[in-house]
């Protein structure tokens, strides 16, 4: 297809939304100094499950608050802004292969993410990639098993508390979408696949958990091409996803250049927490040792902290930090220490850097930060525990995921 004809396929998947005529900047609104410290607060009191406000009582400001406090990187923040005031439901894609269980940064973070979207008004539709699933050999490539654990991913979000009231959120199974809407996708695939040379696809291999070393499968090289056609093809504004599937948004947003299309899928990148052992930069689910799943009994997530590399006052990539910092904080809006008077007695912190602060100086220990993590942790996952215990489905589904095999 030539360019006006592929500009005019990905204009019918994508409705336009915003005008770079017509675009307000962020600095307009708000100076830089005063838009870092919005954020900063809001992520660190955004509830997951008592939002203050509903969408329609924000103000943009508020409402680009909210939805940039997500982003360790935001591609483009005046996009953005203006996507926010042009369009009252904005569309925000995530997605995620059915791979095995589910730790903590999949499970919690994203529903704090999912939940901060939805109260600004925001419709998330997250793209259960089971056919991605199967070109990357999770569950060596077997797409029943694939689909259980897709289900009970759905669960988790559930029990956790993601808010799925009101329809704003939408489970999508790529293998159904794709088939029902085949005529309007594969020739998406074949145009992005037909602009972009083999070393820039083999680029985004980050996106599977591959380097461009891998000895890569036909299957995984067309890999990168299918994610990108999902963005159009889920008429997706917001592209919403961690730092590591960076590379294949971008690729969309110059694809958008190739068709000579203005308004690109804005790249909303949230951070990736790391592992629980020194060097971990990402949880591995292959490695119980480096994530917390998110049905583990009390016992195993206070096994797991009091194991964690938490070096004395040692901020920088410290994972037990990053858990209360990007976790704790955001869920409980505070961070209890309880410790004999002896040892300083009980602190609460209400924010991340009076906590570095105190950690860096010593006077606060990790004997101390530990077991107010974990107790956290354990208060978080208790409905969790529930729910897989009391519901039948649910428990079944568990039982069905423990037992397979994870294959990379």
């Amino acid at each position: 297809m030539d360019n006006k004809e592929a500009s005019r396929a990905v204009d019918a998947l994508i409705p336009s939304a915003t005008s770079s005529d017509h675009f307000t900047s962020t600095t307009q609104i708000m100076d830089n100094q005063e838009a870092s410290e919005a954020i900063e607060a809001l992520s660190l009191t955004a509830s997951p499950s008592d939002p203050s406000i509903s969408a329609s009582q924000m103000s943009l400001e508020e409402k680009f608050k909210i939805v940039r406090s997500i982003g360790e990187e935001c591609i483009q923040e005046d996009e953005l802004m203006n996507l926010l005031a042009k369009k009252p439901q904005p569309v925000c894609y995530d997605g995620f292969e059915p791979s095995g269980r589910m730790h903590i940064a999949q499970g919690v973070l994203k529903a704090l993410n999912v939940n901060k979207l939805t109260s600004a008004g925001c419709k998330v539709k997250i793209w259960i990639a089971d056919w991605f699933a199967q070109l990357n050999n999770k569950m060596g490539g077997d797409l029943k098993k694939i689909e259980v654990v897709g289900q009970y991913l759905i669960e988790i979000w559930k029990a956790v508390g993601m808010n799925l009231e009101g329809n704003q959120v939408e489970f999508l199974w790529s293998s159904k979408e794709i088939n029902s809407r085949a005529h309007e996708y594969w020739p998406l695939v074949m145009d992005i696949a037909r602009r972009n040379k083999l070393p820039r696809i083999l680029r985004c291999c980050q996106i599977m958990g591959r380097s461009e070393q891998d000895e890569l499968t036909a299957a995984q090289i067309f890999y990168p091409c299918m994610q990108c056609a999902d963005i159009f093809f889920l008429k997706a504004d917001i592209c919403q996803l961690g730092m590591d599937q960076r590379k294949v948004n971008v690729l969309a947003r110059e694809y958008c250049d190739d068709i000579k299309r203005k308004n690109k899928p804005i790249i909303l990148s949230h951070h990736m927490l790391p592992g629980l052992q020194e060097g971990q930069e990402k949880m591995s689910k292959s490695d119980p040792s480096s994530s917390i799943y998110m049905e583990d009994e009390e016992a195993e997530v206070n096994l797991k902290i009091k194991k964690a590399f938490c070096p004395p006052k040692v901020v920088e990539k410290n994972p037990c930090l990053e858990y209360i910092k990007y976790i704790i904080l955001p869920w409980f809006n505070e961070f209890k220490i309880e410790r004999s008077a002896e040892n300083g007695g009980d602190r609460t912190y209400k924010n991340f850097e009076e906590l570095a602060a105190d950690y860096e100086s010593g006077s606060l220990h990790p004997a101390d930060l530990k077991p107010a993590l974990s107790k956290a942790i354990n208060k978080i996952l208790q409905p969790v525990r529930d729910h897989f215990k009391n519901d039948q489905k649910a428990k079944d589904l568990m039982k069905r995921v423990k037992s397979f095999k994870v294959t990379r």
